[in-house]
């Protein structure tokens, strides 16, 4: 599975009062870019939960904050899909500044890895992955 890149932007919502990115915020561009990655696929989250009943719920994370993101930064987000088991995936994810706001070994700002659990989305118990997300061979839209 190939990397998916997801443009963003920092805005006051996502700040604290110093114009700093609050940490948990993080989360939130990390979530946006693994719709954004499935929807490059031809999916939405709503369709999916319609047909064939699925829903997708984080198990587990984990988060390197690496260098802050500040107010109006144009940030880059990552998301590398790899299969781990029949009803999870885990995701490499990073978030970066753009080269234009800042020299290329201070680019890097956070690195996650996220296993997300495919669910029914009516009992929410353990699903298998739909056959798009099994096959490996799809090719994401980049938004660069």
């Amino acid at each position: 599975m190939s990397v998916f890149s997801w443009p963003a932007r920092v805005y006051w919502e996502d700040t604290d009062g110093g114009g700093v990115v609050y940490y948990a915020n993080y989360l939130r561009f990390l979530e946006r870019a693994r719709t954004e990655w499935l929807r490059s696929l031809g999916y939405s989250q709503q369709s999916l939960a319609r047909e064939p009943g699925i829903v997708f719920t984080v198990v587990s994370l984990t988060v390197e904050y690496r260098r802050p993101a500040r107010l109006d930064d144009e940030l880059t987000v990552t998301c590398e899909p790899q299969g781990e088991g029949a009803a999870t995936l885990r995701f490499a994810q990073r978030i970066y500044r753009s080269e234009q706001e800042a020299p290329a070994g201070e680019r890097l700002l956070v690195e996650a890895n996220v296993r997300v659990a495919c669910v029914d989305a009516r009992t929410l118990r353990p699903k298998r992955l739909p056959d798009f997300l099994t096959a490996g061979d799809f090719q994401p839209k980049n938004y660069e």
